[in-house]
């Protein structure tokens, strides 16, 4: 799972200029999940954060660097529900399933999309969301390796598994996204391409 600290421990583990960059981060991304990027203004996410928007610049500097960094930190915590979501021993046989169906049509998902096509554009944004990439490429690895050995196979080489999960998930956001497709369609497109047969119950 990965090991990303929950929202409620961060106030007893952080100074307190690391609480308002919590607080900012929070309030930022509540706001652009459900608006986006260019219908949030500073001042919004400042007043929701009870900070003020010079607080922002100074933590952040632009209203877009906030914005990938609260969509990265986002993407990790959908990572990482979608892992305890398809951990949980009912849920074995339908690991791959699981997974795609707690990720496919999130906002936290959506909102990385948009990051990356910011990020693209910006050079100084992309060392944020190549270092997310990495870490979700390295703890979904593992995760994947955990489940092999929950499910009694033998050890393997995951981190291409690992890694096309994530890019296909990103394919079918950005899709969605454009096309306005319905997020069950995009599920059953995506495990398609990944191959999965739905699994056959025992009795």
């Amino acid at each position: 799972m990965l090991k990303v600290v929950p929202k409620a421990e961060t106030a007893t583990l952080e100074k307190p200029g690391q609480r308002m960059r919590s607080r900012l981060l929070d309030a930022a991304a509540a706001r652009f999940k459900q608006f986006g990027l260019a219908d949030v203004s500073v001042a919004e996410i400042a007043a929701d954060a009870g900070a003020f928007p010079s607080q922002v610049t100074y933590y952040f500097g632009t209203k877009e660097a906030l914005f990938v960094e609260a969509a990265c930190r986002e993407m990790l915590y959908l990572a990482r529900d979608a892992e305890a979501a398809s951990s949980h021993p009912q849920n074995e046989d339908d690991y791959l399933e699981t997974m795609v169906r707690s990720v496919i049509g999130e906002p936290g998902l959506n909102l990385f999309v948009e990051a990356l096509a910011l990020a693209h554009r910006r050079l100084d944004l992309q060392p944020q969301v190549q270092r997310t990439f990495e870490r979700l490429d390295g703890e979904s690895e593992r995760a994947l390796q955990e489940h092999r050995a929950r499910s009694g196979l033998p050890p393997a080489s995951t981190s291409v598994a690992a890694h096309r999960f994530w890019v296909i998930a990103l394919g079918m956001g950005a899709r969605g996204g454009a096309s306005g497709e319905a997020p069950e369609f995009l599920v059953q497109e995506m495990l398609a391409l990944l191959g999965w047969r739905k699994p056959q119950r025992k009795d």
